[in-house]
């Protein structure tokens, strides 16, 4: 079979150094290039790929490995620039086998940068679309290079030798293994990208300015101005200096590598300027310029080619409509961006994607005396994101923890599992706007979501992000996680010199979930800083008090400066006990309370504790296992969706959801159609009372107080009234009979394949708590046991099914599992567009799925799916 071109088999990929490639299917009219890529390979390489000299490649091969189906003759390329440095392909090994042989072979120049590992990956998506399950290769003994890439691919690999060929054999479904192991690589090659572009040791300026009303002019004046320890080149046309640095014509003038490119020119000039840097070997950019995606499609189209250009010959780029980067190490003092002053160096790195905010941000950290490491605006987000970032600061050992604005998400399953890996060492704290539903930012390409607004704030809680709702509480939190030890628990002593400040504050605390672990004290308004440092030690000595929460209102006697030397004091003392100040109406005291977060107001104070809180109990809770039973049948469920798909079915029928739910070890209990009521008596007589007789209509089955279900049916002349019934007030329709659960608590579970998000899971009561009130939890799989847990226990009605007023707690294990089932199927087979069970009984034992509704649809490729790859 010959496929069309498999556009979506294109990618942009980093490689092991940071650099960027590109990696397409293979053309007809790449025979010159592939060509000109063999000729310059050594006669090693030649003959460990082809077990034979062969200095050329005949007419015969050329097209050979350049015409192929997409379907049982695959290649893939990687492409810098307009040379291939890198081929990767497979042979099906007949007609209707699921194996296939596989081969690589890697440009003398760029081996040792990750291309082969990369290209096993996309093989490997691409071979599992056209129903291949094995890959087999034939290695000399002597290319350990090809055997390691096999061997370290996470992949079960089998070899034997035979006739001086070693036979490599593997199953090419992604495992726990695998995907590990395509997570540490991809997390080491963007970490070190973003390294070349945070940590430049020579930088090149274009669009700099004679003008002081320019933003050319001011990003000199600013990067002069902090002092930047590297080599700074100037690229101006007229000019032969600007403050004093001498210019060059041309980029070409410059001698010796250039890390980093900051570009302030219009638009319009900016794609050449690109391909000058690609000539030159500029390893990543800093578009400032703005006119791109946020103009319109014009500008979008600009922007596409602008990172399609950057990407084909290794280059990062971050904007376009960027303020810029900071790095405010002392080794770097790199203040490549439009904010005025270069910060405090200190332990905080900084993410936004809007330039505007981020001077409020910088000013507002600046003025608190945290100080940062790193800073990056990314503008249109066209390229480097916060995910990147992220990647970097897990490594970075001048970040202790990370503040991340964010307008919109470009890949949230992604941001998830880098994200919840981050948050294990450092606290990662979210700003996230768009709330409002008012769209999202000019010039941010994200896919549209429907899932509701509850599933983004389950996200950051699985993933241990500290999610708040000003830029104001980012820094008050970021004061507590970076300045004090995390808290033990949630007890809080509260020392103050008020009685009406001291029960704010208790109020504030129970408000927030924290306990106060003894009766606040209130020290009389005169009270000395002697008076306050005996109460504080006493508060600090309590066995069961986790923090500290110290306030002062200013009375005439006793000095601010004396109150906080002696919390200082104090708190110095019991250094694994975190403490919050707030200093009503006093300024100046920072320095005395020598790095004691303090606040102008007792809310500010609690509500940053209770955030760090939070956090450090998600630190210290067992991450749990990833929910993975070893019963599922994947082929057979598989086969199911391709069966529906291939009738272009919507909805699955009664017979093909049983059977999918079965590969997922999940029951479905039958029920029998029935459209008289002999036949509804056979049914029941076939399976025995007591039964339910309902309705299928969407409206209606599952509404017992409308009429559409009757329960507990105990003989055959009430089958027969209750059907007569029925047909009278519903009319005529599909009724169905099924067996009577045992006695239980109605749970809803259904989950749904967001654009954005991927699958999402949802749970609820039956009933009121989710028809009515909207008492529904979500989570985002791949899911552990310990997400199952929470996600249970964190519906508001979840104590009906821990014995609530005198009730019988209901199997909530079995439950556990049905939902740890669901995720999978979920996670897996991404053509569900919509599955919802409900109601599901669950019972003192065991529970019973009394009905399924199945969508399913052709969906595009996931966001973060089995290879690695930038977004496009």
């Amino acid at each position: 079979m010959v496929r069309d071109y498999p556009l979506h088999w294109e990618a942009d990929v980093v490689l092991r150094d940071g650099a960027t490639a590109h990696l397409r299917p293979i053309t007809a009219d790449d025979a010159d290039a592939l060509q000109r890529f063999h000729v310059h390979q050594s006669p090693e390489s030649v003959y460990l790929r082809f077990f034979a000299p062969m200095p050329r490649l005949s007419p015969r091969d050329l097209h050979h490995f350049t015409n192929v189906d997409h379907s049982d003759r695959v290649a893939l390329i990687a492409v810098l620039g307009d040379d291939i440095v890198g081929v990767g392909r497979y042979d099906r090994l007949g007609p209707s086998s699921d194996a296939a042989e596989v081969a690589f072979n890697i440009s003398d120049a760029h081996q040792g940068r990750g291309i082969s590992s990369v290209l096993l990956e996309h093989l490997a998506a691409a071979a599992r679309e056209n129903g291949i399950r094995r890959f087999v290769a034939d290695v000399l003994p002597r290319n350990r290079k090809m055997l390691t890439v096999f061997q370290e691919a996470g992949y079960e690999v089998k070899a034997r030798f035979d006739d001086g060929v070693i036979e490599v054999r593997f199953t090419i479904d992604p495992t726990e293994k695998s995907l590990a192991v395509m997570e540490a690589r991809e997390h080491r090659a963007e970490s070190r990208s973003m390294e070349r572009l945070l940590n430049p040791s020579s930088v090149v300026l274009i669009g700099a300015s004679r003008r002081t009303a320019t933003v050319g002019h001011r990003l000199l004046a600013n990067i002069v101005g902090g002092g930047f320890t590297g080599r700074l080149h100037l690229v101006h046309h007229e000019a032969d200096q600007l403050l004093g640095l001498p210019t060059v014509k041309n980029l070409k003038d410059i001698e010796g590598p250039i890390d980093l490119a900051l570009i302030a020119i219009p638009a319009q000039g900016v794609l050449d300027v690109v391909r000058d840097c690609a000539e030159h070997g500029v390893r990543g950019m800093v578009v400032v310029s703005s006119g791109f995606a946020e103009t319109g499609d014009e500008g979008l189209a600009r922007q596409r080619e602008l990172v399609r250009t950057a990407r084909a010959h290794g280059m990062r780029v971050v904007g376009p409509n960027s303020w810029g980067l900071i790095n405010a190490g002392e080794n770097v003092r790199l203040n490549m961006s439009l904010i005025p002053e270069l910060p405090k160096e200190g332990r905080l790195g900084l993410f936004s994607q809007s330039g505007g905010l981020a001077v409020a941000v910088l000013d507002a950290v600046e003025r608190r005396g945290l100080g940062v490491s790193t800073f990056l605006s990314a503008g249109n987000r066209a390229d480097v994101s916060g995910n990147d970032c992220m990647q970097y600061w897990e490594e970075d050992p001048h970040t202790d923890a990370v503040g991340l604005y964010l307008e919109s998400f470009g890949n949230p399953r992604k941001f998830s599992r880098i994200a919840r890996r981050l948050a294990r060492s450092k606290p990662v704290i979210v700003l996230k706007s768009g709330l409002s539903s008012f769209g999202v930012p000019p010039g941010h390409s994200v896919r549209t979501s429907t899932a509701p607004r509850e599933a983004f704030d389950a996200m950051l809680r699985q993933s241990g992000c500290i999610r708040v709702h000003t830029v104001a509480e980012m820094l008050d939190v970021a004061q507590v996680v970076m300045h004090q030890p995390p808290p033990k628990g949630p007890n809080v002593a509260i020392v103050g010199n008020s009685d009406a400040l001291s029960t704010l504050i208790a109020d504030a605390c129970v408000a927030a979930g924290l306990s106060v672990a003894h009766k606040p004290v209130a020290l009389h308004p005169q009270a000395s800083a002697e008076q306050f440092r005996a109460a504080l030690t006493e508060a600090f000595a309590a066995d069961d008090v986790h923090s500290v929460v110290a306030a002062f209102i200013p009375p005439i006697a006793t000095e601010a400066g004396e109150v906080a030397r002696a919390l200082s004091e104090v708190s110095a003392g019991s250094p694994e006990i975190p403490v919050v100040a707030c200093f009503l109406g006093v300024h100046g005291v920072n320095r005395a309370l020598n790095n004691i977060p303090s606040y102008p107001t007792p809310e500010e104070a609690v509500r940053a504790l209770a955030k760090a809180e939070w956090y450090a109990r998600w630190r210290r809770r067992d991450p749990g296992e990833r929910f993975e039973p070893a019963d599922l049948d994947l082929g057979a469920a598989r086969s199911i969706i391709q069966q529906a798909l291939d009738q272009d079915e919507e909805h699955l029928g009664p017979e093909a959801s049983a059977q999918l739910l079965r590969a997922f070890g999940i029951t479905l209990w039958p029920r029998t159609p029935v459209t008289t009521a002999d036949e509804a008596a056979t049914a029941a007589f076939t399976i025995g009372y007591p039964v339910v007789l309902k309705t299928t209509a969407p409206h209606l089955r599952h509404r017992v107080d409308l009429g559409g279900v009757r329960l507990n049916i105990e003989d055959e002349a009430e089958l027969r009234a209750d059907f007569a019934q029925m047909r009278a007030s519903l009319g005529p329709g599909e009724l169905v009979v099924q067996t009577m659960a045992e006695p239980g608590v109605a749970c809803v579970l259904r989950t749904v394949e967001d654009p954005l998000f991927g699958p999402v899971v949802s749970f609820g009561l039956g009933g009121d708590a989710i028809g009515l009130l909207g008492d529904v939890a979500h989570r985002i799989p791949p899911l552990t046991d310990v997400d199952i847990s929470d996600l249970v226990r964190s519906v508001r009605a979840a104590p009906k099914l821990f014995g609530h007023n005198g009730a019988a707690p209901v199997d909530v294990p079995a439950l556990e599992d049905l939902i740890g089932r669901l995720a999978c199927l979920a996670d897996e087979l991404p053509e569900i567009s919509r599955l919802e069970l409900n109601p599901v009984v669950v019972a003192e034992h065991g529970l019973a799925v009394l009905d399924a509704e199945i969508r399913v649809a052709r969906t595009p490729d996931r966001s973060d799916s089995a290879r690695r790859e930038l977004p496009s």
